[in-house]
């Protein structure tokens, strides 16, 4: 019973009217508002200011209506969640993702999903610019590092590990830094940054480095560095397989920063669509 009258109650707030309440419920005015005065003789207060002209919400009423709209929201999720629930996932997916994380990773993951869901299409694109999700329409992005976009919505997928390191032959030839300040004295391969990430003793910082050698290519510096031209910082899907044979050797360890979160990123809706939250959740076991 306690129930009766909340959805009269949320049309005329917000149609202001109880005529128009009565017609997009598809009932009579009359039983509009003998819901709306039974409701108020239960709560004991008084929800409208009531004119000829004009119908408002009180004090009281505007209160009850922000309640109420949330539970009727929550209601409609509820049902939404279920009915996805019974229906197949279909329909298109626009993603992005940063290139070589997104080639190495993501797509390959992408083909073993839609092995899964037949009636899925993907449309990725990869990049290393951070797109606008809106004004793109992507219904997705993977993004690497901290998140800078308060307006999105975003899940934790995994996180990456950025290594320091170098060849056996190069550390054979330069020696091996034991501290950052002995970097200076080091060929550096840079990226697209003058600077590398570290852990100071209370919070991490930038240190300038330098090197005859820049790339804005992650495979490339990868190269430079196995052929001995110099340390590089990368992270751990570039170098991990080669730290585990040994033809890297990880540095300065002690000063490697926080693992970052790799994220799935989504513009903000409440009803997530189910073929969007299922690769969303299968990235997440796969990406453990």
């Amino acid at each position: 019973m306690q129930w009766e009258g909340i959805s009269e109650f949320v049309y005329v707030a917000e149609n202001e009217s109880f005529t128009l309440a009565s017609k997009k419920m598809a009932i009579s005015t009359a039983q509009v508002s003998r819901q709306i005065s039974a409701l108020e003789k239960r709560l004991n207060i008084k929800l409208f200011y009531r004119t000829t002209r004009k119908v408002s919400l009180t004090e009281e009423g505007r209160v009850f209506y922000q309640h109420c709209r949330s539970v009727l929201d929550g209601l409609d999720a509820a049902e939404r969640a279920i009915t996805n629930l019974q229906s197949k996932p279909q329909g298109k997916i626009k993603l992005t993702a940063p290139v070589t994380y997104g080639e190495q990773q993501i797509l390959p993951l992408v083909n073993n999903f839609m092995q899964q869901y037949n009636e899925i299409e993907v449309n990725a694109y990869l990049s290393n610019q951070q797109i606008d999700l809106v004004e793109g329409g992507y219904d997705l992005a993977i993004r690497l590092g901290k998140l800078n976009d308060s307006t999105m919505m975003a899940k934790k997928l995994s996180t990456r590990t950025n290594y320091l390191c170098a060849s056996p032959a190069y550390l054979a030839k330069h020696g091996s830094p034991h501290s950052l300040s002995e970097l200076s004295s080091h060929s550096c391969l840079l990226g697209t940054l003058d600077f590398w990430h570290f852990q100071g003793a209370k919070k991490e910082k930038n240190l300038r480095v330098s090197g005859r050698l820049r790339y804005n290519n992650g495979l490339g510096l990868v190269d430079a560095a196995l052929k001995g031209l110099g340390i590089v910082q990368l992270p751990d899907y570039y170098v991990q397989d080669y730290l585990s044979s040994g033809a890297l050797v990880s540095l300065l360890d002690n000063y490697r920063v926080p693992d970052e979160g790799i994220w799935a990123v989504y513009p903000q809706n409440r009803h997530l669509s189910p073929k969007i939250r299922l690769l969303v959740d299968y990235l997440t076991e796969q990406l453990i």
